[in-house]
């Protein structure tokens, strides 16, 4: 019910067909978890249409432990290219499921660097996350 009102809030309502989907279910009951500080990790089946390297770095991304923040530069050494932090910046900022595939926890080497919903909402996961 709270994620169809926030749908509503953000689409026409018309546009939005009401019915029952376990998946976007077992998503919000998941979100209010993790909000409410009892998940750390999301449980939902994923289909991501992305090329090779979104999709590496993505992966790498998703195993970013709860609580802890890594570099882009820490990431483009994991997916086996160093000197790629940019375009890693550039697949992690593409991430469609920005809090399921916890992009919030790359950090700039010289900072929070960005975030699309909002270096805001970034810093207040991560101290949500007890990671700042």
């Amino acid at each position: 019910e709270k994620f169809t009102a926030l749908l509503e809030g953000e689409f026409n309502p018309a546009a939005i067909e009401k019915q029952d989907c376990e998946i976007l279910e077992r998503a919000e009951e998941q979100l209010r978890d993790y909000f409410e500080g009892r998940r750390r990790r999301f449980q939902i089946p994923l289909e991501l249409n992305l090329g090779g390297f979104a999709r590496k770095v993505l992966g790498a991304v998703a195993r970013i432990p709860y609580g802890k923040v890594v570099t882009y530069g820490h990431v483009a050494r994991r997916v086996g290219n160093p000197r790629a932090c940019r375009a890693v910046g550039v697949a992690v900022g593409a991430n469609p499921l920005p809090l399921v595939i916890p992009c919030h926890r790359v950090v700039a080497k010289s900072g929070l660097g960005g975030f699309g919903p909002g270096v805001e909402i970034k810093r207040t996961l991560l101290e949500l996350e007890g990671a700042l």
